[in-house]
């Protein structure tokens, strides 16, 4: 064999044994949800959170004064709307879980039907997750009603991650009921804005780890901090290929994912550095 055929052997099994570079353009974007908890009442971070424009997923707890009037208004806003269900803990007052909660002492014919009344009283619902339930979400008799309720109303759940032994993620497989679990809280009781920011970032590496990942803040009685804190964090995404996106979107479901459906993340993530 001539040399120059040797060399020409060669280089094409050195291609076949080592892999092409990729591209980092070339892969599919990284996304991020934002689960935005405990709105339906008159609280701090509601109404900022809507100014913001950025596209989080909006949890309203059912059965509050204003739980309608703001579904209705996240979804003429082109946010994802979900119910933010209340489900008893293994600790913590009952007055924290608001009207109506799903609790132990219920028969499974009062769970399926405080659930059906949760879903009627948060329109244009996409999907379900769990407020506090960390005793709730261990009991397989209870969350077969709750997830096969969803399934009847074509809602997907995801998992707010308030306890270790949670059932969700098995029965949702099993019920076929698309799900998702929560990858880090992004706030709590005692955050500064400087604490979210940080989250937000935890939440960024998880994701480009995974492909992508869900957080869950709040608004209430530091609201404004989660507010601050995911605004000033967002502003960096789009230099980072991060697309924030619906709940929905990292999930196996039916929901139309089109983008003239919801807003685009990198759009608004565009408009809030103008406004900035």
């Amino acid at each position: 064999m001539k040399p120059t055929h040797m060399i020409l052997l060669l280089l094409c099994l050195f291609t076949m044994v080592i892999p092409p570079t990729i591209n980092a353009e070339s892969l599919e974007d990284v996304k991020v949800a934002i689960i935005i908890d405990d709105f339906g009442g008159d609280v701090k971070g509601v109404h900022d959170f809507f100014q913001t424009k950025i596209p989080i997923t909006v949890a309203v707890m059912p059965f509050l004064e204003q739980s309608k009037k703001q579904a209705e208004l996240a979804h003429s806003l082109g946010l994802e709307v979900m119910i933010h269900l209340p489900l008893q803990p293994k600790k913590g007052k009952s007055s924290w879980l608001g009207p109506n909660p799903i609790t132990k002492d219920l028969s499974l014919t009062e769970v399926k039907k405080r659930v059906v009344q949760a879903i009627e009283s948060v329109p244009h619902a996409k999907g379900m997750n769990n407020h506090m339930g960390s005793l709730i979400v261990e009991d397989e008799a209870i969350m077969r009603v709750i997830l096969e309720t969803a399934k009847e109303y074509n809602l997907y759940f995801i998992d707010s991650g308030t306890a270790p032994n949670s059932v969700i993620p098995r029965l949702a497989e099993e019920l076929g009921v698309p799900w998702g679990m929560r990858d880090i809280f992004l706030d709590d009781t005692h955050s500064s804005s400087s604490h979210v920011y940080k989250q937000m970032n935890k939440l960024v590496k998880v994701a480009e780890r995974k492909g992508h990942a869900i957080g869950i803040g709040h608004v209430g009685v530091k609201g404004d901090a989660t507010v601050k804190g995911v605004t000033e964090a967002v502003k960096s995404l789009k230099q980072k290929n991060v697309k924030i996106v619906p709940a929905s979107h990292l999930l196996q479901s039916k929901i139309d994912k089109s983008p003239e459906n919801f807003w685009h993340g990198y759009l608004l993530i565009d408009s809030c550095l103008k406004n900035s």
